[in-house]
């Protein structure tokens, strides 16, 4: 089947290479022609394992192509998806759409006949509903709006493309051709389908909400194990075995349990912030008024992990020198969007020490963001004469690390464990001051 994609960042790069592989003829549109011609010469302009294998393949088949030219994309097809950021707006808490606007704005008066815009980007609720009218408004053809929210993992999008764990659509139900796009939508995603993979069907609304609800409820999850983390600090309690019996039962599960520095990326928070806004907006925020709570105690982590370098360098940072290793909101990415261990980072050396940073992956992104910050090519460059080391993204080349690979390099043997993913009697018995979250 012919289909556009428009958006070529993290998600409707993924989404078009991961439809041209399912046997789709795919254009993906942007705006940007630098991010179009990486792309076309089968470069992704970020770090995701495994798609540019995908992308290069569909590339050399013929079934996927990029372009800047909205009238090129409109012609190609009838199948419209929807992949443009939707930001959190400066100063506020709600969702920026437009991004969303704009291609609606632009695609919808070049459409020659009757189309679909399927939307993948996370928008607050009724924004579907709206934008059917906005486009039927600039459209001389009918153009029907559905909804289809992604679920991808940064390091996993591939995967979760390709083998999702359940597929949503949500239709207007009141317009006439609602079939017509129920049937299209079933067709694309005849191969998942046909893999058993879970098919819901809903309202537009429902389809809206259950991304932002997937999302806060991952971020209270998150934040349950991080304050019962203070609990834990308080008593001397070890929240990682707490979480490990809470883990076993299933009504609970052990995924998302992991207490450490908190949330970061994209996705998360600002999906929470962008749900209570929407709600308050609807009159419903005392319905969600706990996620204020959850985005508090997940900022209050990166402030305790200030603390705790402090307390490791004698009570003040000023002059200490401090090495982070990990920059990316979490392993196998190169994300730094709202990343706490980049805000780790630049908040102590607001606060007088020199810091230098390693990330297998993140440097060049992390450089864009924070450039005052000092980056390493390695662990041990970013470790010498180090007065503590903070571990702030788990990526294995960390979890991996051993005392004696630090002891040569090091001025002060102090580690900071933010995510729990070392093993602090390893430590410890090598004569290192350890010290994790939530744990003795």
């Amino acid at each position: 089947m012919r289909c556009t994609v428009f958006g070529t960042g993290y998600l409707g790069a993924t989404h078009a290479a991961c439809m041209a592989e399912l046997g789709h003829d795919v254009v993906g549109v942007d705006i940007d022609p630098g991010k179009v011609a990486k792309l076309a010469d089968g470069v992704v302009p970020f770090y995701e394992p495994g798609l540019e294998d995908v992308l290069q393949r569909n590339l050399a088949t013929g079934r996927l192509r990029f372009t800047t030219d909205y009238s090129d994309a409109a012609a190609h097809a009838d199948v419209h998806f929807l992949g443009v950021g939707t930001p959190q707006k400066k100063g506020e808490y709600g969702a920026d759409l437009k991004y969303v606007h704009a291609v609606v704005d632009t695609l919808a008066p070049m459409l020659e006949r009757p189309a679909m815009i399927v939307g993948k980007s996370t928008v607050p609720v009724g924004t579907a509903a709206a934008l059917g009218i906005r486009a039927r408004e600039q459209s001389k053809v009918d153009v029907e709006v559905a909804w289809n929210p992604e679920f991808l993992r940064e390091g996993f999008a591939v995967q979760d493309t390709l083998r999702p764990d359940r597929l949503v659509l949500g239709l207007d139900h009141a317009r006439e051709r609602s079939a017509w796009v129920e049937q299209t939508i079933r067709e694309i995603y005849a191969d998942l389908i046909a893999a058993e993979i879970p098919f819901l069907l809903t309202d537009l609304a429902t389809a809206e909400l259950v991304k932002v609800s997937a999302n806060a409820f991952l971020a209270t999850k998150i934040s349950f194990i991080n304050a019962v983390s203070e609990v834990c600090e308080a008593t001397g309690a070890d929240v990682t075995m707490l979480a490990d019996a809470l883990g076993y039962d299933a009504r609970i599960g052990r995924r998302f349990l992991n207490a450490g520095l908190g949330f970061g990326g994209g996705c998360l928070p600002k999906d929470i912030r962008a749900f209570m806004a929407r709600s308050g907006e609807l009159g419903a925020d005392h319905a969600v008024a706990f996620l204020r709570e959850v985005d508090n105690i997940n900022m209050r982590r990166r402030t305790k992990v200030v603390d705790m370098a402090a307390r490791a360098c004698g009570g003040s940072l000023l002059g200490a020198n401090v090495a982070v290793l990990g920059a990316a909101f979490k392993p196998e990415s190169d994300d730094v969007r709202d990343s706490p261990a980049l805000n780790v980072a630049g908040m102590i050396q607001l606060h007088g020490a020199v810091v230098t940073v390693y990330d297998p992956k993140a440097v060049e992104n992390s450089r864009r963001v924070f450039p005052t910050l000092n980056y390493a090519t390695s662990v041990s460059e970013a470790c010498d004469r180090a007065d503590v080391v903070l571990v702030l993204t788990e990526w294995n080349e960390f979890t991996a690390l051993t005392p004696a690979d630090l002891d040569p390099v090091v001025r002060s043997r102090s580690i900071i464990d933010g995510r729990n993913c070392l093993n602090s009697t390893t430590w410890r018995a090598a004569g290192w001051v350890y010290a994790g979250l939530g744990t003795p």
